[in-house]
């Protein structure tokens, strides 16, 4: 379907807009319905942003948004103006990161304001997978993970906390800050520990921490501790492996060691992380090649 005309009207609506906003400004435009002009704007901003969004001229729909969050702010209308803000980011998600951002941030200020925390996390999250997925800025991305994870702490959303919290352990860990990511697995692990539902999942998170502990400390002190706690699952086969990484490590055998992890990941395919990691581990055993074959 041809969607050049929806454009073309939408090009229409904006400069009909516009003139709308100028007159609304002017002393005779305030003095006859300034703030009826204005939230008629707001409406045709909002209209040819969807019209954009049909021809699929993203930053067009993402500008006009935009223009109807601002106006909004001008009414007072916070709510509104908030909504039309995301509106803006998702549409410039498509076509320009930066101001996708810009305008989602734009958007948490105004329901941080209104004491909206949980609505400001969601949105904190967005941003985070923007800078993981299209800007590649990591550090970023786990800034605002945290900054989501606070903010559900906060609300008392503790399982939407952790999700965030496990991906700034998981992000670190691959940035070699391995004491935070420690850290954040140990706690989700004994957090989620009491909770029999979620018992099971407290296994991972000790084991990823345990790798942690094993690229920072060769003496393995603290590995034994990871051990002990994943012992208490009945035949873990992630212990069964540190165990016999363990082992191995101590006896520099690197044939041992991808024996091991090749066991492992005939049952349990092992994702990229956790190849990292072990790789990270293999190469601290003496004459190692440097891969899991």
């Amino acid at each position: 379907m041809d969607n050049s005309g929806k454009e073309k009207e939408a090009i229409q609506l904006m400069a009909e807009a516009d003139k709308k906003v100028k007159s609304s400004g002017s002393f005779l435009g305030g003095m006859f319905g300034g703030n009826h002009k204005v939230e008629e704007a707001c409406e045709m901003y909002a209209r040819a942003a969807n019209m954009f969004k049909m021809a699929k001229n993203w930053s067009a729909a993402g500008n006009a948004f935009c223009q109807a969050a601002k106006l909004h702010m001008q009414l007072q209308n916070k709510h509104d103006s908030a909504t039309s803000f995301v509106d803006a980011g998702n549409a410039y998600k498509k076509a320009d990161p930066q101001e996708a951002i810009n305008c989602l941030n734009a958007a948490i200020d105004i329901y941080t304001d209104m004491g909206r925390f949980t609505i400001a996390a969601k949105h904190h999250i967005t941003i985070a997978e923007v800078y993981e997925s299209e800007l590649v800025d990591i550090e970023k991305a786990i800034a605002h993970y945290e900054q989501a994870a606070d903010y559900y702490k906060g609300e008392e959303s503790n399982s939407s906390a952790n999700k965030c919290l496990l991906k700034v352990a998981s992000y670190s860990a691959q940035l070699e800050q391995y004491q935070k990511a420690i850290e954040i697995y140990e706690q989700v692990g004994t957090n989620t520990m009491d909770n029999p539902l979620l018992k099971y999942s407290a296994k991972e998170y000790f084991f990823k921490a345990a790798l942690c502990h094993f690229i920072v400390d060769e003496l393995n002190a603290k590995v034994g501790t990871c051990v002990l706690i994943l012992t208490s699952f009945s035949d873990s086969r992630e212990c069964k492996l540190l165990k016999k990484l363990l082992e191995a490590h101590e006896e520099q055998n690197s044939e041992a060691f991808t024996e091991a992890v090749k066991e492992f990941d005939s049952i349990s395919r092992l994702d990229q992380w956790l190849t990292t990691m072990l790789l990270r581990i293999k190469k601290t055993i003496q004459g190692d090649a440097g891969d899991l074959k």
